[in-house]
C-alpha cells in the first residue's frame, strides 16, 4: 500500500501542518489547493489516502469525492470540515467518504485514521467502504442512527456523551489522556480547568456498565482512561 497522501486544501495554514505532520510520520505528500487540482491529482491511483476539505473554491470536496467514485476510483478519503452535524457527517459517509473529521481537529487523530485506512486496505478490504459501526466487545454503535448498544440492549446517550464515547472505540485499550479528549471531544486546544472530562466520563461509565459485571471504561491513575476489559 502506498505511503503516498495527497492533501485537498485550501486553508495554507491547515494544509502546511497536516503536510508537516504526514512528512515526519513517513509519508510522501502531495497538495492541492482547490477542488480542481485535487481531483486532476487524484485521478492518480497511486495514492494511499486522500484528505479532503469539503469547503473549497473551484469544486467543493464532495463533488470531487463523487466524480472520483462515479470514475471507479476507489482511493481511502477522509473528508475534513468545520460542518459537523449528524445530517452533515451521514452525507459525508454516504457520498463516498471512507471517514470524517471535523475541524479543528488534533492530528495525532487524523495520523491514527489515515493509519487505520491504510491497514484496512492492505488488509484487502474495500477503499471506498463506508464505516458506519464502531464495535468493541458487547458494545456496538452505529454512527448513522447514533444509537448504542452494549449486550444487545440500548444505552441512551447525550450528543457530548456520544462524541466521547466515539473517540474511544476509535482508540480501544489505549490510554486516552485528558489532552486527547479535550482536543478530540471538546475541540479545546487548553486546559479549561475544570472537572467537566471526570463528570462526562463518570456518566458515561454508569450508563455503558449499567447491569453489567464487567466494567468497560477504566480510569489510569495519573494518566487518563481506558476502554477495554479487564483480563
Amino acid at each position: 500500500m502506498s505511503q503516498k497522501i495527497l492533501i485537498v486544501e485550501d486553508d495554507a495554514v491547515t494544509a502546511d501542518y497536516i503536510a508537516k505532520g504526514m512528512t515526519e510520520a513517513g509519508f510522501t505528500v502531495d497538495r492541492a489547493d482547490n477542488g480542481r487540482d485535487g481531483l486532476f491529482l487524484a485521478s492518480d491511483s497511486g495514492y494511499g489516502a486522500i484528505i479532503l476539505d469539503r469547503m473549497m473554491p473551484a469544486m467543493d470536496g464532495m463533488s470531487v469525492l463523487k466524480a472520483l467514485r462515479a470514475a471507479g476510483i476507489e482511493t481511502p478519503a477522509i473528508i475534513l470540515s468545520a460542518l459537523g452535524t449528524p445530517e452533515d457527517r451521514v452525507e459525508g459517509l454516504t457520498g463516498g467518504a471512507d471517514d470524517y473529521l471535523t475541524k479543528p481537529f488534533a492530528f495525532a487523530e487524523l495520523l491514527a485514521r489515515v493509519q487505520l485506512l491504510l491497514r484496512r486496505a492492505r488488509n484487502g478490504q474495500s477503499g471506498g467502504a463506508v464505516v458506519t459501526a464502531l464495535r468493541h466487545d458487547d458494545l456496538e454503535m452505529d454512527l448513522l442512527s447514533r444509537r448504542v448498544k452494549r449486550g444487545g440492549k440500548a444505552v441512551d446517550l447525550q450528543p457530548r456523551e456520544f462524541r466521547l464515547l466515539e473517540f474511544f472505540l476509535r482508540h480501544p485499550d489505549q490510554v486516552v489522556t485528558r489532552t486527547m479528549l479535550l482536543e478530540g471531544v471538546w475541540d479545546y486546544h487548553f486546559d479549561p480547568g475544570t472537572n467537566v472530562i471526570d463528570v462526562h466520563v463518570s456518566r458515561l461509565r454508569r450508563k455503558l456498565d449499567d447491569g453489567s459485571d464487567r466494567p468497560l471504561l477504566h480510569t489510569v491513575r495519573g494518566m487518563g482512561y481506558r476502554l477495554g476489559i479487564e483480563k
